[in-house]
C-alpha cells in the first residue's frame, strides 16, 4: 500500500515537473506525437506555397512545454526569393489583443481596478455613452438614446461594449470613417489618447453587455493601461510581459536588425494571385504596408499593432497554458487565466463565438465539427496569423503567414494535421 502511494505521488510529481519545466525543444515521440504524421504538415503547406496561395509560413507546436515542431516554408519575400526562416517577424494584428488583455489582468491583480468597474472611472471621456436607435439608408446615424448602463472594463475584454471597427461594415462604419477613427496600426503620426478621444464621442451599436461585436475595445484597454500605469502601452508591455518572457522580437516597432527579418505582406483581392501590398492599396487602414518600420512610429494599437515571431508568441501562449508562469517567471495567477478562458459570451449561432476575456473558446467540439478539444482558447490576426491553446492536450500551436486577404484554408488544415498526429 505504501509503495502504491509512493508511486502515485511520484507520477504526480513527474507530471507537474514536465509541465513546469523550462520551455525547450523535445522529441515528438516522447511527448505523445507521431513523427511520421507530423511530416504531413510540411507536405500540405508546401503544396499551398507552390500553388501561389500563400507566400510562405512558419509553424510551431509545443506539447508538455516542449517544442516538438518548428519549421518554415516558402518565401519571406517572393520577388527576391528570400527564404522564410524560423525567426521571421510577422505583423500579428489581432493576436496583439491577447497580450494587451494580459496587461489589463496584471493591473487587475494588483488592485488597480475591478473588472466590473465602469471604464469611465478611469477614462472619463467614455462617460454617458449613447446607443444607436436609427440609421438611414445612406448609413447615417439619425438618432441615439442614452445607454442604460456604463461600459465596464469586462465589457471591453469580452467585446460586448458596443464598440465596433470601421472595416466591419456595421452601422458605425460611416460615422467612424468621417470622424477619422482608424482600425489599429498606422504609420501616420497619430497618438492613442487622441484616437480614443474621438472614439469616445461615437455612439454604441447596442447596450453595453447585451451583445457581442468585434471592435476597438482592446485599443480602449490599451489606453486604460497607459492611464492607470503611467507608462506608454509599449513600455508597459515590454516591462511586464515581453521582457520577463524573453520575447525579444515582439513589439510595436522594429529595430534596423529586426526590420531585415520582417516578411513582406501580400494581398490577393481577386483570387488571381499574390501581389506585394506595397504596390497596391492594402485593404486595412495602416497608412503603409511597412508600418512597423516606416513612418511616425508613434501609435500603440493594443488591438492590432504588435509584430512578433512564431517562437516568441509560442512562449507567450505557453505561459497561459501553464497557468500564468513560464520558465520560473510568473506573469499572472492561475485563477486569472482560468477566468480569461471561461466563456462569458455563450450564445448559439454561427456568427457569435463563445468568448472569454480576450479569446474565443471552443465550447463543444461536436458543435465545431472539426478535430480539437473542448476548452481550446484561440484567436488570429488579419494578416493570416493564428494560434490556439489546448489545456486538455497540454498543447499550443502557432501558424504565421502574411497577407490580406488570402484565399487558402491551410491555417485551418494545419490544426487538423496537428491533431491527427497525436498518439
Amino acid at each position: 500500500m505504501v509503495r502504491i502511494c509512493m508511486l502515485v505521488v511520484l507520477n504526480v510529481f513527474l507530471a507537474c515537473s514536465v509541465f513546469a519545466a523550462p520551455f525547450s525543444d523535445g522529441k515528438p515521440a516522447s511527448n505523445g506525437v507521431m513523427p511520421e504524421r507530423l511530416d504531413r504538415i510540411g507536405a500540405a503547406v508546401n503544396e499551398v506555397v507552390a500553388e501561389g496561395k500563400i507566400p510562405g509560413a512558419v509553424a510551431i507546436i509545443a506539447r508538455n512545454g516542449r517544442v516538438i515542431y518548428h519549421k518554415s516554408f516558402g518565401y519571406a519575400d517572393i520577388a527576391s526569393k528570400k527564404p522564410m526562416t524560423n525567426d521571421a517577424i510577422f505583423r500579428i494584428a489581432s493576436m496583439s489583443k491577447a497580450i494587451t488583455t494580459v496587461g489589463v489582468m496584471i493591473l487587475y491583480e494588483r488592485g488597480a481596478f475591478m473588472l466590473n468597474d465602469p471604464v469611465a472611472n478611469y477614462l472619463p471621456e467614455f462617460a454617458s455613452p449613447q446607443v444607436i436607435s436609427e440609421v438611414d439608408a445612406d448609413g447615417n446615424i439619425t438618432a441615439t438614446v442614452p445607454a442604460k448602463n456604463p461600459i465596464r472594463i469586462i465589457d471591453l475584454l469580452s467585446h460586448s461594449s458596443g464598440i465596433s471597427y470601421t472595416f466591419m461594415g456595421s452601422p458605425l462604419s460611416k460615422s467612424y470613417s468621417e470622424a477619422g477613427i482608424i482600425d489599429g496600426p498606422t504609420s501616420l503620426d497619430y497618438k492613442l489618447s487622441a484616437q480614443m478621444g474621438l472614439l469616445a464621442k461615437q455612439p454604441l451599436l447596442f447596450e453595453p453587455g447585451s451583445a457581442w461585436a468585434y471592435g476597438l475595445s482592446t485599443d480602449v484597454l490599451g489606453y486604460l493601461i497607459e492611464v492607470v500605469s503611467g507608462k506608454s502601452l509599449a513600455q508597459f508591455i515590454a516591462d511586464e510581459i515581453t521582457g520577463p518572457l524573453k520575447m525579444v522580437d515582439t513589439g510595436f516597432y522594429l529595430s534596423a536588425e529586426q526590420s531585415d527579418r520582417l516578411v513582406t505582406v501580400y494581398t490577393d483581392v481577386s483570387g488571381d494571385g499574390l501581389v506585394d501590398a506595397r504596390e497596391t492599396e492594402l485593404p486595412l487602414s495602416v497608412g503603409s504596408a511597412d508600418y512597423p518600420v516606416e513612418g511616425a512610429r508613434s501609435y500603440y494599437s493594443g488591438g492590432a499593432g504588435l509584430s512578433s515571431t512564431a517562437y516568441d508568441y509560442a512562449r507567450f501562449i505557453q505561459m497561459l497554458l501553464s497557468n500564468g508562469e513560464l520558465d520560473g517567471v510568473r506573469i499572472l495567477g492561475r485563477k486569472s487565466v482560468e477566468l480569461m478562458h471561461t466563456p462569458r459570451i455563450d450564445w448559439d449561432g454561427d456568427s457569435i463565438p463563445d468568448f472569454g476575456l480576450g479569446f474565443e473558446v471552443t465550447g463543444s467540439i461536436a458543435k465545431n465539427g472539426e478535430l480539437g478539444s473542448t476548452g481550446i482558447f484561440s484567436w488570429g490576426g488579419a494578416f493570416y496569423t493564428s494560434y490556439w491553446i489546448d489545456p486538455a492536450e497540454k498543447l499550443v500551436a502557432v501558424f504565421m503567414s502574411q497577407g490580406r486577404p488570402i484565399h487558402s484554408d491551410i491555417d485551418n488544415r494545419f490544426r487538423t494535421l496537428v491533431y491527427q498526429s497525436l498518439q
